[in-house]
């Protein structure tokens, strides 16, 4: 007698940012909420910014999720201080402009970023790519001690390495897209992050 395969499902992210935004509760979740607490507090934008741009995010999915735009088209959401970048793919131009519009309500958006790409949806070969070269450059700046990697977030769509973030200066975000750009099967790298203000003196 043969074992069944085991399935591994996969919450969606969606459902993870609700997981996310939930109060925790229990010695276990103060050991997890520890952990996240102290990546939060290293990066630059803070623990309580984090928080605004997760709950901005949950609430941008909730809407695409109620207006069946998750199913109609492939439109991701990354929120770093309150700038949502928005990319994926889909062959309506009004789902686009619907996405943006639905982005803008969320409470505490102060841009939003239209990056979805008008074309055929990508294929399942460009996602394992996409997905392969999000890693690597994900990789890279860990591994680069020049580069704090925290600030970053990656978003890669049919070879195009989308970045939103804070960069320490403009040496930084440099190499940061001198890394993608040597990465294979990378077509293009479009910069969205700002770099930091210098202190006041």
């Amino acid at each position: 007698m043969t074992n069944a395969p085991k399935r591994h499902h996969r919450l969606p992210r969606f459902a993870i940012l609700l997981l996310l935004l939930l109060p925790l509760t229990g010695c276990a979740a103060a050991v997890g909420a520890g952990a996240g607490v102290g990546v939060a507090a290293v990066s630059e934008r803070g623990i309580k910014t984090r928080a605004i741009d997760l709950k901005i995010e949950a609430f941008i999915l909730k809407e695409f999720l109620v207006t069946e735009i998750k199913s109609l088209a492939i439109i991701d959401v990354e929120v770093y201080e309150g700038r949502v970048l928005l990319t994926g793919t889909t062959t309506d131009t009004k789902l686009a402009d619907q996405a943006v519009a639905l982005a803008w309500k969320a409470s505490g958006v102060t841009e939003v970023i239209n990056e979805v790409q008008l074309n055929k949806a990508g294929t399942a070969a460009n996602y394992v790519k996409d997905t392969w070269i999000t890693t690597q450059l994900t990789t890279k700046l860990t591994l680069d001690g020049d580069v704090l990697s925290i600030n970053y977030s990656i978003e890669t769509v049919n070879g195009v390495v989308y970045l939103i973030g804070i960069a320490q200066d403009k040496q930084e975000i440099d190499r940061v897209i001198a890394h993608a750009g040597n990465i294979e099967f990378v077509r293009r790298v479009v910069n969205h992050t700002r770099i930091k203000k210098p202190p006041l003196t």
